[in-house]
């Protein structure tokens, strides 16, 4: 049923659902519907899903009203279009789950996924439950890859995230978990809804991990993540600084809530550990802008940690030894660097190893084929 059109009185009226599924969808009429058939196809039975057309102008509006007419857990919200932030946001506000859980419409639910975390989070009374999850593509030939965020001796006793903070440098992957709605109502936990930006899982999925107390991991892989996407917002060149948004984002919110509430060590402790995973997504996006604008953004890159090494937040020891002769060399010269890093760009392996090499010397290469050996 589309919002505008829902029983208010009679949803108030119900009882609540163990779980809230939040679909923000926008232009996805290609992989929609499989995607809404994988989230129908729960084994978990007591949930609704609500889809937030975000003004989709293809036939994404026709998939979801088909959908709905045939399971009446599916709840609608149509708006004009206004960024993944903003829908987000609305289906916080309109779900009424006991946790939430979130599907992008070009991925694909397992099906006992929804049960697995569910049952994970009540049996373990996590604000938090987080999965693995696959890589998927379909071109040019079918393939999936288990991706670990997350390996099995961490998983099935709930912990806090900022006494084992290792899962802040992996990629946020917010859709590979569920949340307990009244824990991210009571710590304001919400998406920036600036519109058109890229990126917006970052906040959201450092403050939720940074507030928990509990969190619990599973080891299964809980969904297949579609990599090949041609409309995905990684390849938008004109959305140069979103990301730099986000961690802006994560900064002011440390500060306003952690400094008062638990001290300025905790606060500390938070700020190294944003700027020690503020390298990896900065230079994770850096590759995946058009070329003209990588000498830009690493000159604001350069620009944000001096900025944090002055106040305090952070010290260039607290990176590994060939990240931290990267970073010294983009704020000694971002246009050298970028220079540099285009001459072996294309290369895979044996490029980063001559980028390594003429950086540092044989003792840099060395650190650096020694973490990767560890971490695959």
């Amino acid at each position: 049923m589309r919002e505008h059109d829902c029983d208010d009185e009679r949803l108030a009226e119900s009882p609540a659902p163990a779980l809230s599924l939040l679909m923000p969808i926008y232009n996805m009429e290609r992989y929609l519907p499989e995607s809404l058939a994988s989230a129908c196809a729960q084994t978990l039975s007591d949930f609704e899903i609500v889809c937030i057309d975000d003004g989709s102008t293809d036939g994404s509006a026709a998939v979801i009203d088909e959908f709905a007419r045939r399971d009446d857990r599916i709840r609608v919200i149509s708006k004009a279009n206004s960024g993944y932030g903003d829908s987000m946001n609305r289906g916080l506000t309109a779900a009424r789950g006991v946790y939430i859980g979130i599907l992008e419409p070009d991925d694909v639910l397992y099906p006992d996924s929804l049960r697995l975390l569910y049952d994970t989070a009540r049996r373990t009374d996590a604000d938090i439950v987080k999965g693995n999850f696959d890589r998927y593509w379909a071109r040019p030939r079918e393939r999936v890859e288990f991706s670990e965020v997350v390996d099995a001796a961490r998983c099935d006793a709930a912990v806090c995230p900022r006494k084992d903070p290792f899962i802040f440098y992996e990629q946020p992957s917010i859709w590979s978990a569920v949340y307990r709605r009244a824990f991210l109502e009571q710590a304001g936990i919400r998406f920036l809804p600036t519109p058109g930006a890229s990126f917006q899982d970052c906040s959201f999925a450092f403050k939720a991990l940074a507030a928990a107390d509990r969190v619990t991991y599973v080891h299964d892989a809980v969904l297949r993540y579609r990599q090949d996407n041609e409309g995905s917002s990684v390849h938008a060149s004109d959305k140069v600084f979103c990301v730099c948004d986000e961690y802006a984002e994560v900064e002011r919110w440390i500060v306003r809530v952690f400094e008062p509430r638990h001290g300025s060590d905790e606060a500390a402790r938070l700020l190294r550990i944003a700027q020690v995973a503020k390298y990896d997504s900065y230079l994770w996006s850096y590759v995946r802008l058009a070329p003209e604008y990588r000498e830009m953004f690493l000159t604001r890159m350069a620009r944000e940690f001096a900025h944090a090494i002055d106040r305090g937040w952070f010290a260039l020891d607290d990176l590994k030894p060939w990240k931290r002769a990267n970073l010294e060399a983009i704020m000694c010269d971002p246009a050298a660097w970028v220079r540099r890093n285009a001459a072996y760009a294309g290369a895979g392996p044996a490029g980063r190893a001559w980028h390594y090499l003429r950086l540092g010397g044989l003792g840099l290469l060395a650190a650096y084929a020694r973490d990767r050996l560890r971490h695959g």
